[in-house]
């Protein structure tokens, strides 16, 4: 968990392990997030959650579950036992819209069925168009660049800043 409470308009990524989730701060306690239905990136990583996540994610890049939907919930619902911090680090790249009017935004989206595709929009791409109006993934530029070897590299960071963020939360 991060040490500074997020503000409006915040972007929150969450360390699942082999892949970040992404939501944004929208006050009192809850993010706006977009996640495949059957809840996969919802919640804490655990065994049975993460392999419902491997099955979106491969119904996702396979065409078979290929929609998504936006939901508002809690920061600890969603973040559960996986750490996470404030990534707003777009932000010297692009100017961040008024919070008052990313959280306008992302509460109109809530329930909405969207399209979700892996590599072209998922839950990143999500908050970040909500915060800057780019539609941007560096999860999905590290395997892009990288290829297989670049997906690995990315896991491997990913595994690293998890450990060192809960050293810190313990």
């Amino acid at each position: 968990m991060c040490k500074k409470d997020p503000e409006l308009g915040d972007l929150v990524e969450i360390f699942r392990g082999s892949y970040n989730h992404w939501a944004i701060y929208v006050g009192g306690g809850f993010v706006v997030h977009f996640v495949v239905p059957d809840g996969g990136s919802s919640s804490s990583s655990s065994s049975s959650s993460s392999s419902s996540s491997s099955s979106s994610v491969l119904g996702s890049v396979t065409g078979l579950g290929n929609m998504g939907i936006v939901r508002k919930q809690k920061l600890w619902e969603v973040a559960g036992s996986d750490p996470w911090i404030i990534n707003n680090s777009l932000d010297s790249e692009h100017h961040p819209r008024p919070p008052a009017e990313i959280v306008k935004a992302a509460r109109e989206q809530v329930g909405k069925r969207l399209r979700y595709d892996l590599l072209k929009y998922n839950c990143e791409h999500f908050v970040k168009e909500l915060r800057y109006g780019a539609v941007e993934s560096d999860q999905v530029e590290e395997v892009q660049k990288g290829g297989i070897m670049g997906a690995f590299v990315g896991v491997a960071k990913r595994q690293v800043i998890r450990g060192v963020l809960q050293t810190f939360h313990n």
